[in-house]
């Protein structure tokens, strides 16, 4: 399978978040993709979190890439298989999911959680200097609301 990689710098400004999600959008209408489908909405949550979290948590420029399988098949139309999102910062540190707590109006700690909720599996490693968060979506899987069945309750906790 081919793959299409495409990749934006973001500086260490947290409105870079916003510039971010309207980059992937475009790419991913550029890839075939509604921008308003439900794996694209996915596609744009899990890179605000991840552009976020390397935003806040270093204060250093970060690189978003995404990597878009291209179809074998000509005649369809937008990517088919696993979306790959990596979000290279300047820190070593690990990525370490946090639970937000009972407070349903906290606005944060809840990130990773949500990246290991939307996909299929995601990770980081060492990268130089810093490290590289990525995750996988699959594109095929395309759920009518990606939040059915989680247990609100349980991640409150």
């Amino acid at each position: 399978m081919q793959v299409l990689q495409v990749q934006l710098a973001v500086q260490a400004d947290p409105s870079e978040v916003g510039r971010a999600r309207r980059w992937v959008r475009s790419r991913l209408l550029n890839h075939g993709v509604d921008p308003d489908a439900p794996m694209a909405e996915t596609v744009v949550l899990v890179v605000s979190e991840l552009v976020t979290n390397a935003v806040v948590h270093t204060g250093c420029p970060a690189v978003l890439r995404l990597c878009l399988p291209v179809a074998d098949d000509s005649a369809q139309a937008g990517p088919s298989g696993l979306l790959r999102v990596e979000v290279a910062d300047a820190s070593r540190t690990a990525p370490v999911p946090r639970h937000a707590g009972a407070d349903e109006d906290a606005t944060n700690g809840r990130g990773l959680e949500l990246v290991e909720l939307l996909c299929e599996r995601w990770g980081w490693y060492p990268d130089g200097t810093g490290k590289r968060v990525w995750c996988e979506i699959d594109t095929r899987a395309r759920p009518v609301d990606p939040m059915a069945g989680v247990d609100w309750a349980a991640l409150a906790q």
